[in-house]
This record gives C-alpha cells, sequence and structure tokens, in this order.
C-alpha cells in the first residue's frame, strides 16, 4: 500500500529525537563549557556556585506543573525513582563543571560524551538485553575511539607534580560525569507518567539546589560575581542548561546510547570555541 505523501515525509519517532538531542541539547550544550570556563576565570566561581544557578532557572517549572494540576513531585508510586534521576543528573552536571576547569572544555566534553555513549550502550546491553543497531554500533565505536584519543593524548602530556594530579583529576571527573549521564538518561528511559519532562526537570532543580548549597559552604566558598561579563555567563549557563532538558525527551523517541553519540556535536562546539 501506498502511504500519503504527507506521511512519507514525516520523521519517524528516532529522528525526531535525534533533532532534539543535536539542536535542542548537543549545540547550545557546546557553549556551557566556555561560559562557565569565563566565569570561572572572571570572578573564580567555583563549580558548586554555577551549578546552584543553574538550579534556580529550573524552579519556575513549578508555576507550569500547578497550572496543570499535577502533582510537583511525581505520582507517589514513582517519586523515588524521579528523585533519583534528579539527583544522578546533578552528580553527572556538577562533574562536568569540575572538570572544564581543569582541563579544556573540548577534551571534557570528549571524554564525557564519549564514556556517556559507550556506558549507556554497555549498560543498555547487560542491564535491559537490547540488541544495538547499526547506527549505535557506529556511535560506540566512534565514541570509543575518540575517547582513547583524547584521553590518550592528555594522559600522555601530563606534567610532573600538582599539574598533572589535578589535569588527571579533570579527566576522571569527566568521565563520572559521563557515567551518571548514561545511567540518568536510561532512568529516564523508564520512567512513564503525565507530565514526565517538566517534572523531572523541576525536581532537578530543587534536589540540585537543596544538595548544592550546603555542600558550596562546606566544601567551596561562595563568591558574588564581580563584572558584568560574569553574570552573563551565568544568566547564558542557566538558559542553556534550561533548553538541554530536551535530553531526556530525546530518550523516549530513541536509544539512549544514539541519543548520546549525537550529543558529540556538543565536542564540535566546545572544540570550535
Amino acid at each position: 500500500t501506498h502511504l500519503p505523501s504527507h506521511q512519507r515525509c514525516r520523521p519517524s519517532d528516532a529522528t525526531k529525537g535525534l533533532l532534539v538531542a543535536l539542536l535542542g541539547v548537543g549545540l547550545p550544550a557546546g557553549c556551557v563549557g566556555l561560559f562557565a570556563r569565563v566565569a570561572h576565570q572572571a570572578s573564580h566561581l567555583p563549580s558548586l556556585e554555577l551549578l546552584a544557578c543553574q538550579c534556580l532557572f529550573h524552579l519556575p517549572i513549578a508555576l507550569l506543573l500547578k497550572l496543570r494540576g499535577n502533582p510537583l513531585l511525581g505520582p507517589s508510586d514513582i517519586r523515588g525513582r524521579a528523585c533519583l534521576h534528579a539527583l544522578i543528573n546533578i552528580l553527572s552536571i556538577g562533574c562536568a563543571y569540575s572538570a572544564v576547569q581543569l582541563v579544556p572544555s573540548g577534551n571534557a566534553a570528549t571524554v564525557c560524551k564519549g564514556s556517556s555513549t559507550v556506558c549507556s550502550a554497555l549498560l543498555a546491553l547487560c542491564l535491559e538485553s537490547q540488541g544495538l543497531s547499526g547506527y549505535d554500533w557506529c556511535g560506540l565505536l566512534g565514541s570509543t575511539l575518540g575517547l582513547i584519543i583524547i584521553v590518550g593524548s592528555g594522559l600522555g602530556t601530563l606534567q610532573e607534580g600538582t599539574m598533572g594530579v589535578y589535569t588527571t583529576l579533570g579527566y576522571v571527573l569527566a568521565f563520572v560525569g559521563g557515567l551518571a549521564l548514561s545511567l540518568g538518561l536510561l532512568d529516564y528511559h523508564s520512567l512513564d507518567f503525565p507530565s514526565c519532562l517538566p517534572t523531572v526537570a523541576f525536581l532537578f532543580g530543587l534536589v540540585g539546589l537543596l544538595g548544592s548549597v550546603p555542600s558550596l559552604f562546606v566544601l567551596q566558598s561562595p563568591v558574588l560575581p564581580s563584572d558584568p561579563l560574569s553574570w552573563v555567563c551565568v544568566g547564558a549557563i542557566g538558559l542553556l542548561a534550561l533548553v538541554s532538558a530536551c535530553m531526556s525527551y530525546a530518550v523516549t523517541k530513541a536509544h539512549p546510547a544514539l541519543v548520546c553519540a549525537v550529543l558529540h556535536s556538543e565536542v564540535a562546539v566546545a572544540l570550535m570555541l
């Protein structure tokens, strides 16, 4: 049977998910590392303070949930898993922000996205018994190759002493951030309830704020931005992070490993900047 022309031209769900991951997440996220690094160099803003500011931008989503009549924390039977998803995302972004302050943002993005692709594919095989398509395997192999090249070249040029320790720590944090990202995407892939996307976005802001503010005063020292450039960078990070919440939508349409592979567009943007 022949489909109507408007149905033949309509993209599949997987294509929609990958387009959202590319345009709504990968390209904007590539600028976050630059803004975080500029804010750190201009006003020495610590990573936890940047994370807390980002979480503030997610709190107004509560108004949308209230207008829809949805519970702020999600249905009671899966509230714990939704909060766990938010906690994992906080860990991922916190590690990523810390990594870009220790290693070049392009290298940090490559390691983070490469490890997320590899880990999400392996977790899908081990936990979900899902078969990977040819596109998934291409993304997995490409990410693994990029991960080996970046980490190998970075670790091969380490200096002795403190700088080498901090550089190694930066790559470790980037890898942990990618691992947490893959866990968060797989967890969201299994969540299914009305207003799932705005609920987990609000929980990200709430859980992140409750965790990052006390940690900021214990582990780091809060700093008030001293110049307009730092304020602009903080605002840009918050807005771009809010747009990047589309990543959760993307994994409902395409395999998490393939979504992570498409997110390598962040690496290209970070390297160009």
